[in-house]
């Protein structure tokens, strides 16, 4: 995803096209896009341009971009991770590696076996992350 339709998409849906906003954009796009991040990297990194900025702030505003489908997020060994939304085509999932954080995507999904073993429910949504280490870290 680029900047310029990740800013669109907040005007799209009512947000403003804040300074802050910009820089963590701006950020991610400066990041290797296979790869997730995690909170305190981004923070040293926005606290450039803004030195009185609190984690909460950053967070708040990571949490935003999440929920507007521009970022994506994870959670690994107990901490939030964050990087640019995936623009792999189609439903997938994601292998991580629990080294380094970067990602490659899944081509299958076990949501129809999982809908099978569950007779009269209702699955809303799911998440599947399969969690390893890539070559490179093994």
């Amino acid at each position: 995803m680029n900047a310029r339709k990740a800013l669109d998409i907040l005007k799209e849906n009512g947000y403003k096209q804040t300074k802050q906003r910009e820089k963590l954009i701006e950020i991610f796009q400066g990041k290797d896009k296979d790869q997730y991040f995690p909170v305190k990297d981004i923070l040293v990194e926005f606290q450039d341009d803004f030195p009185s900025a609190s984690y909460n702030t950053v967070y708040r505003n990571l949490y935003t971009l999440v929920d507007l489908n521009i970022l994506e997020s994870t959670n690994l060994n107990g901490e939030q991770l964050f990087r640019l939304h995936c623009e792999t085509d189609g439903h997938h999932h994601h292998f991580i590696c629990t080294q380094c954080g970067k990602t490659k995507p899944i081509e299958v999904c076990p949501i129809q076996q999982v809908d099978d073993s569950l007779p009269g429910y209702m699955i809303q949504n799911h998440k599947f992350e399969v969690y390893g280490t890539c070559p490179e870290c093994n």
